[in-house]
């Protein structure tokens, strides 16, 4: 047998060699970056900011008034603006009521299972979780997010079951996860 022009002859030197390539490509396989599912969704556009001004239709004005006259400008008017209501988060009313976890995929990836409650007057759909992986002594190890591409109706419940979150720390063995964005429907 010959390897970039050695050649071992023995057949003792022939099985020598192969549990040492093994070791090295197993040594080099677990030094290679790995892809997370969920690293794939964790940027999160920001929230936009509603202000009176936005829903009444009218730009906020940053600048000063360019006729700073008091004898010129206008008066105030006395017209007290519409009574409206600010939309609601659709987190205020969705809630994670129950929620575990378990390994998978020998050992490296972390199933989570949870029930999403929603107590809305309207569906949800896009829901996403932060999960947080600590040690037994409680110490961070590891942060995964996904989107759950389903829809919860309106004032009910929805069970999900062994959700891939990502993979995990093989030291972990707590998680937590809470709610960080859903859009409504």
């Amino acid at each position: 047998m010959g390897i970039a022009g050695w050649s071992f002859g023995k057949p003792e030197a022939r099985l020598a060699v192969l549990p040492a390539i093994a070791i090295a490509g197993c040594t080099i396989w677990l030094m290679l970056p790995q892809a997370s599912d969920a690293e794939s969704h964790s940027a999160a556009t920001p929230p936009e900011v509603i202000t009176q001004a936005t829903l009444s239709g009218t730009p906020p004005s940053s600048a000063a008034p360019a006729d700073t006259n008091p004898a010129t400008a206008a008066a105030p008017e006395d017209i007290a603006p519409p009574e409206t209501t600010l939309p609601t988060s659709p987190l205020d009313g969705l809630k994670i009521v129950s929620q575990s976890w378990r390994r998978g995929g020998l050992g490296s990836k972390a199933l989570v299972t949870f029930t999403l409650r929603n107590a809305n007057d309207y569906a949800v759909k896009d829901v996403e979780i932060a999960c947080t992986f600590t040690r037994r002594d409680g110490r961070h190890l590891t942060d995964r997010r996904r989107i759950i591409p389903d829809t919860v109706n309106m004032k009910s419940r929805k069970r999900y079951a062994g959700v891939l979150v990502g993979f995990v720390n093989v030291n972990a063995n707590k998680a937590k996860c809470s709610l960080v964005t859903a859009s409504r429907i």
